[in-house]
């Protein structure tokens, strides 16, 4: 027998119309549940029991009944958002030189986007001196003018720029990433799946690995840093969560971190998923405390509060000289944006959470030039300066993004997303602007 521990809305997985939906408890489980007048009962497991739900979810208040009923159809973003923009996505092409298996984007299109059109949404889309762009497709480096677009995105006002890429030509050209570089690029958003090739001919359709650590290399020739974003995907790489963080450990400096995506089912997939699909946000924290130990201690991984906490987490450390990780923050002591409790409606401290959000980002995932010409030196670590270049120069994150599809959505937590794409004067929550539609109604018994 269920038992309802909390009530929110979401949308069917058949239809995408919104309507309402509670979370249900079988033991430790937690489920989303959900009927859809024409299309039936949707059933799917958003928490595995590893870690206490309420305690990991903090203060924050459900969803209220006749809150922006146009959500999450009507985004742009609404007075019912409770989060300001931390970083905007912004495609510049659809297309990609790779065609995998699970990808949030549909792409496949010959059609380029125009350079002028692209310069105009940048100029639109800044607010200068604070905009993150993450800049993305497609793969973007496809584009011979990317170094342009870069400029443009600086000259616009954009404070960080960030290459969402699969670093396919990053790995071809060092050329290329020195004129990426001179042109401001502040860091790397590079997929990385794993350690293994037969992962990624399983997830990209073929060998990849020693492309992954070519384009590293070349990154770090520049100066540029790099983090790891691997999707898992359950039975492809659930098992080698460890090994991946235990690789970019030792590629640092160069790579700065390892921002875990769960696999989420929209965009391009291969079916509807089951249970058995899905990797829930406390199944990954329980995979990184099996598999890399006392590496990442379980108290240092923390639940976001720049978005919703079922949607992320992170974790601050310096990487020491011996390839062990000091963490910066423990248990809930800190934060990059503040307080477990939701204050309504209060527009500064929504722009005031994003920017603290923005320059955790920068601080740790940007590379320090100065210190890394000093090779970053750990003596002298148990002073303040010491300790501050070491911060500057080996920062290291591990983090997390449980993007939601049309499965699993929940509109409380859509509500709470820093993550904004740029649609044409309009920013839209990530998984709104993604959401597509699954098929046919799952298993409920």
């Amino acid at each position: 027998m269920n038992r309802i521990v909390r009530k929110t809305y979401s949308v069917c997985p058949v239809c995408l119309k919104r309507i309402p939906a509670f979370h249900a408890a079988y033991g430790n489980e937690i489920f989303l549940e959900k009927t859809c007048p024409e299309h039936g009962d949707f059933k799917t497991v958003i928490w595995r029991g590893y870690r206490d739900i309420d305690s990991w979810r903090g203060g924050l208040s459900p969803i209220g009944e006749g809150e922006n009923e146009s959500c999450p159809h009507g985004c742009g973003l609404c007075p019912d958002h409770r989060q300001g923009t931390c970083c905007v996505l912004l495609e510049v092409t659809k297309r990609c030189n790779l065609d995998c298996s699970f990808c949030f984007a549909e792409g496949g299109t010959s059609e380029e986007i125009p350079f002028k059109t692209v310069k105009a949404r940048l100029r639109a889309l800044a607010v200068p001196g604070k905009t993150l762009v993450q800049l993305s497709g497609g793969e973007p480096t496809v584009r011979e003018d990317l170094p342009q677009i870069i400029k443009a995105a600086k000259e616009a006002g954009c404070q960080y720029v960030q290459l969402n890429t699969n670093g396919i030509r990053l790995a071809e050209s060092a050329e290329y990433v020195r004129e990426l570089a001179e042109a401001g690029l502040s860091f790397v958003f590079m997929q990385f799946d794993g350690t293994d090739d037969e992962i990624y001919r399983r997830l990209r359709g073929k060998e990849l690995f020693d492309i992954k650590k070519k384009a590293i290399e070349n990154c770090d020739r520049y100066d540029l840093g790099v983090t790891l974003v691997p999707t898992i995907v359950p039975g492809i790489n659930t098992g080698d969560i460890g090994n991946i963080i235990r690789f970019a450990v030792s590629q640092a400096p160069s790579v700065r971190g390892v921002h875990f995506q769960p696999v989420s089912y929209f965009g391009r997939i291969p079916e509807a998923p089951s249970d058995n699909m899905r990797f829930t946000l406390d199944e990954l924290l329980k995979a990184i405390d099996e598999q890399a130990g006392t590496l990442i201690p379980a108290d240092t991984l923390l639940p976001s509060r720049c978005d919703h906490p079922l949607c992320g987490f992170h974790g601050d450390y310096i990487v020491m000289s011996d390839q062990t990780l000091n963490p910066l923050h423990k248990a809930r002591s800190s934060c990059c944006c503040g307080s477990d409790q939701e204050k309504e409606g209060d527009t500064r401290r929504k722009a005031g959470a994003a920017e603290q959000n923005r320059l955790f980002v920068a601080t740790r995932w940007q590379r320090s030039v100065p210190d890394l010409k000093a090779d970053g030196d750990e003596e002298g670590i148990e002073t303040l300066e010491g300790f501050l270049s070491r911060v500057r120069s080996h920062s290291f994150t591990i983090t997390a993004m449980a993007f939601q599809d049309a499965g699993n959505i929940d509109l409380e937590r859509l509500r709470r997303c820093s993550l904004h794409v740029f649609d044409d004067g309009r920013l839209v929550p990530f998984c709104a602007y993604y959401l597509t539609k699954l098929g046919t109604p799952q298993d409920t018994k």
